[in-house]
């Protein structure tokens, strides 16, 4: 599917502007009246989601294109900018505002063991239809001993690793500052590697501007990314139970597990469900899905197989969490005090993320 571009177009007599398609559709008086023009489902879908922006009644878009706006001018003030870029909405949203404010803005994404391999397609393919040049660095996370250690605070040593080696790429292609996806939600969540923002001063326009995930995808919609509704991938590294020592087999091995679950479920029209496959001490595999799901996991022929699949990557045991799918559900394992401090960290420095 082709993506509409998008341009910022001046308000008259005003320093403000707004956010609209390069293009928008043909006057009726264009429309091919021959005999046999071939009109398919899949064009009529195309057709429609490109028209409803401009169609759509005044009271459902004044929200998400204000924010839009407002998003835009933000990143106007201090572009071009670099951006952490990992592929979801987060960054693709401040991605897509950073080009359109500079298209010399620039997206950075990290190659590590900790990044999915599904993923680096993706990335490449988005920033493509972002419109934003995007580069891979190299980070060696691994080598630092606070990460492997994968105490609570793990997500500092990691995004300290970024910001180190993004920082001297900002001189290099002339960026005047680095920016990332943090939005308003993360600022009442366990996020150590915002302690890290701030160190380094990285930028978050989405939490300066207040925007939680559910407006983030809302602009991500008018913009028509086709990440909008992507669910939330945090890295492999968030898998592993807290204490238990982050190797780069043990990432390669839940990112195989997990690319087994999604391709189990797929058989069943599932794709793009949301599901972990965390490992807990012991080398045990606990898988969460939707609670819906649950029994589909425990049919006994499909049991026996996925039980097998995994074994045979090198966990030693498998189990399904009742509980379902949880976001961030290794956090409930660590002890008040840690969470305690790191929201106070966060609350001191609530512009950064």
């Amino acid at each position: 599917m082709r993506h509409p571009k998008f341009r910022a177009v001046p308000y008259p007599s005003s320093g403000s502007f707004r956010i609209l398609p390069e293009t928008g559709p043909k006057r009726s008086s264009s429309f091919p009246r021959k005999p046999g023009f071939p009109l398919t489902s899949h064009s009529l879908a195309a057709a429609f989601r490109t028209w409803s922006l401009f169609f759509t009644h005044p009271s459902q878009m004044v929200q998400p294109q204000q924010s839009a706006e407002r998003l835009f001018a933000r990143l106007r003030e201090i572009a071009p900018v670099g951006v952490a870029f990992s592929g979801g909405v987060d960054s693709a949203v401040v991605a897509k505002a950073a080009a359109l404010a500079d298209p010399n803005s620039m997206a950075f994404t990290a190659r590590s063991p900790s990044l999915p391999a599904s993923e680096m397609t993706a990335c490449e393919e988005l920033a493509t239809t972002i419109g934003i040049r995007h580069q891979w660095v190299g980070t060696a996370e691994l080598t630092r001993d606070g990460y492997r250690a994968n105490a609570g605070n793990r997500c500092y040593f990691c995004k300290t690793e970024l910001y180190e080696t993004l920082y001297p790429l900002l001189d290099r292609y002339g960026l005047r500052t680095l920016v990332n996806g943090a939005n308003a939600d993360d600022a009442g969540d366990h996020r150590p590697g915002m302690v890290a923002a701030t160190e380094y001063a990285v930028v978050s326009p989405l939490l300066d501007l207040g925007f939680d995930k559910a407006t983030v995808r809302e602009i991500a919609k008018i913009w028509d990314l086709p990440v909008w509704n992507k669910p939330a991938g945090p890295c492999l590294a968030s898998r592993i139970a807290y204490g238990v020592e982050v190797t780069e087999e043990r990432l390669s091995r839940i990112d195989r597990a997990e690319d087994i679950l999604r391709s189990y479920l797929s058989e069943d029209g599932l794709p793009g469900v949301d599901l972990r496959v965390r490992l807990d001490p012991g080398d045990r595999a606990r898988i969460e899905v939707p609670t819906d799901l649950l029994l589909r996991l425990v049919d006994p022929a499909d049991r026996i197989r996925l039980v097998s699949e995994f074994l045979e990557l090198g966990f030693r045991s498998v189990s399904v969490d009742l509980a379902g799918f949880r976001s961030g559900s290794a956090n409930a394992f660590l002890p008040v005090e840690s969470l305690t401090i790191a929201k106070n960290n966060q609350s001191t420095n609530p512009g950064t993320g």
